[in-house]
């Protein structure tokens, strides 16, 4: 939103419905022509008027370069429409090389990402050291052309806090956007808990405590959030991760990547070692020496377990069941994943993912696919009777679960149907929205006091 000089003269936008508009704004400041203040027009007001409470907001953003990163974007430009100036720091990567972008209104800065290592302690103290460092960099000069009055926080790390609160001192406030719950993602890595996990509960506790709002992705972050975290209900608003319904369409598919005869089988996201890629090939493997063969897999992305994937594929000598195409986005990840007959997520059940809501699972559902996965408490929660789910992390029976829609072309369909209906009127991003946009209200409102 661009204030100009001379704005009392100018139309206004607002960042929230026209009916909280004039309530919170053009009675509490007067930024409506002709509002009244005792009985006095807007000519018998002297002085300049106060500028609206919030009107630049600054996202950060580490864990994936936007607008790579879906639900940050999707934030953003939803932010951008609203009325909103947005400035975004997030690291390279993927093809998003470029130090500075302007896209669809939105300023995108960008800095170095940290080379993939081992994921230990030492590399993830260097990569987050380098982030914090570049956060602060960017955000002065950002600063410095255009003052933000809030910074919105995407975790993982934990640690963007430290930015909010140097800049609290300025009047900037703070709202902590939960992607991941990071001491169980800690476990989940490492399989244990240790001084790291007790670490990360502290950088958690210190995110709650700088935030004057708090977006979870789903219902069970919302409660970690109120317990663990001892944020009011009032200032925690709901926002999950969904697709744009304009861009995920059912369609036709890219032919490409189907063989006649075979059901195929897609898996999109992460390849690393919490999403359960050796629990997918040993159920691949299971299918195969049982007697399923007319079945391919199509895995589409990226990460740090790629390559040894591709070497246990090798090993298992199932070479000729999988396709691996890399990283795709917009309309040919959604032509690939129109192709796939069944969409797996084989996403372990833990700490973590217990209470996570998979991307892939509503993505899946937005193109009528039915979906297997473990079973998982926010996994059901998202997909209800669009999955089948498998119980107690067991390959066998994840690969049952596949079995039985290979065999049941019927059930798939009908599964399919419903996980579609499901996004449309549930789950996609237009129904994200509003909350997006009354956490934003409720920070404007606190930043009126």
């Amino acid at each position: 939103m661009q204030i100009p000089g001379n704005w009392l003269n100018q139309p206004v936008m607002f960042p929230i419905g026209d009916n909280l508009r004039r309530r919170r704004f053009g009675i509490n400041f007067m930024f409506t022509r002709g509002c009244q203040n005792g009985g006095q027009s807007d000519s018998d007001v002297e002085g300049p008027m106060p500028e609206p409470p919030v009107r630049h907001i600054l996202i950060v953003v580490e864990n994936l370069p936007v607008p790579l990163d879906r639900r940050v974007w999707l934030e953003a430009t939803t932010l951008v429409r609203a009325g909103y100036q947005v400035s975004i720091i997030s690291p390279t990567g993927q093809g998003w090389v470029a130090p500075f972008e302007r896209r669809e209104g939105v300023d995108i800065y960008r800095y170095p990402a940290a080379p993939e290592t081992g994921g230990g302690a030492v590399s993830y103290a260097r990569e987050y050291a380098s982030a914090i460092w570049h956060w602060f960099r960017l955000a002065r000069r950002i600063w410095r052309q255009n003052p933000f009055q809030a910074i919105h926080g995407c975790n993982p790390p934990d640690l963007i806090c430290l930015l909010a609160m140097w800049y609290r001192r300025k009047g900037v406030l703070y709202v902590f956007d939960q992607h991941d719950v990071c001491p169980e993602l800690f476990v989940a890595k490492f399989g244990k808990q240790g001084v790291g996990y007790h670490v990360m509960r502290k950088c958690e506790l210190l995110s709650y405590r700088a935030a004057s709002v708090v977006i979870s992705p789903n219902e069970s972050f919302r409660e970690i959030a109120m317990t663990r975290g001892g944020k009011c209900h009032d200032d925690i608003f709901v926002v999950r991760s969904a697709p744009n319904l304009t861009d995920f369409t059912p369609g036709p598919g890219s032919q490409r990547y189907r063989r006649e005869g075979e059901t195929l089988l897609g898996y999109v996201g992460v390849i690393g070692q919490q999403e359960g890629m050796d629990l997918l090939l040993s159920a691949a493997h299971h299918l195969v020496t049982s007697g399923t063969r007319d079945i391919h897999f199509l895995i589409i992305g990226f990460g740090p377990s790629l390559p040894d994937m591709k070497r246990q594929v090798d090993d298992l000598g199932l070479t000729g069941y999988f396709t691996f195409t890399g990283a795709l986005y917009g309309r040919a990840l959604v032509d690939a994943l129109n192709t796939i007959d069944v969409g797996l997520a084989p996403d372990p059940c833990n700490a973590m993912n217990d209470i996570s809501s998979m991307n892939k699972v509503v993505e899946y559902m937005a193109l009528g696919k039915p979906v297997v996965q473990l079973d998982l408490t926010e996994g059901r929660r998202t997909a209800e009777t669009a999955s089948l789910y498998a119980a107690s992390n067991d390959p066998i029976r994840f690969a049952d679960c596949i079995k039985q829609l290979i065999d049941d072309p019927s059930l798939r369909a009908a599964m399919g149907k419903t996980g579609r209906e499901r996004v449309v009127n549930a789950l996609a991003w237009s129904s994200s929205e509003p909350h997006l946009l009354a956490a934003y209200t409720r920070l404007c409102d606190k930043r009126l006091r």
